[in-house]
């Protein structure tokens, strides 16, 4: 398999996932600014979106969007419990998450990445997304992980777009819960790996 990925992006989510699942798989740099591959190629042709990150599967189809991504991931190895089993109300517990993470916070995030995007705007946005995690800090109390004490795709969804909070000046220090999750989803040796493959350790 192929990942498409541009370092930091919402790509690094099924990165991660492609290391806790153990798939050995080829990493492809993917700029998400000049639309071209280290070789000159031009991403349009491969993925028409124009976006990361895309999955080419061994027989040369093509899966984009990163939620139904880690989900294929997840159901390729099922012992890695990165996903509960399809049609239990777990797996639909899993799927509001990555749902919610998608839209109310990955979306959110965007206009802050925008360089045109006027500052009031941005101040906007700044305060939905806060609440957002605001949210979510409160769901992550008590608990390792988002869906309990089993690392899952949602987590490294919820790892990455959070993490974009200190770039774009989203203070995130006054969630207690937020914070100690995302130190401790750091620690993990898949996501040590992700960031290592992206250039993203420190």
């Amino acid at each position: 398999m192929k990942l498409y990925y541009s370092p930091g992006a919402c790509s690094l989510s099924p990165h991660i996932v492609l290391h806790e699942a153990g798939l050995a798989f080829e990493p492809v740099l993917a700029s998400t600014k000049t639309h071209r591959l280290a070789d000159g190629t031009d991403y349009y042709t491969i993925n028409p979106k124009g976006y990361v990150p895309l999955l080419e599967l061994d027989d040369g189809a093509r899966l984009s969007e990163g939620p139904a991504i880690v989900q294929y991931i997840a159901d390729l190895v099922p012992a890695s419990k990165l996903a509960p089993a399809n049609g239990t109300m777990a797996r639909y517990r899993l799927q509001e998450w990555l749902n919610f993470i998608s839209s109310e916070l990955h979306k959110g995030f965007s206009p802050l990445f925008m360089p045109n995007m006027p500052e009031e705007a941005k101040q906007i946005a700044r305060e939905r997304v806060s609440q957002r995690l605001a949210w979510v800090d409160g769901q992550l109390a008590g608990r390792p992980y988002l869906m309990g004490d089993d690392f899952c795709v949602a987590d490294a969804y919820l790892f990455t777009v959070a993490g974009w909070s200190r770039h774009v000046g989203v203070d995130i220090s006054g969630l207690a819960h937020l914070q100690a999750y995302l130190s401790r989803v750091a620690e993990r040796p898949a996501v040590q790996a992700a960031l290592r493959a992206e250039g993203l350790s420190k």
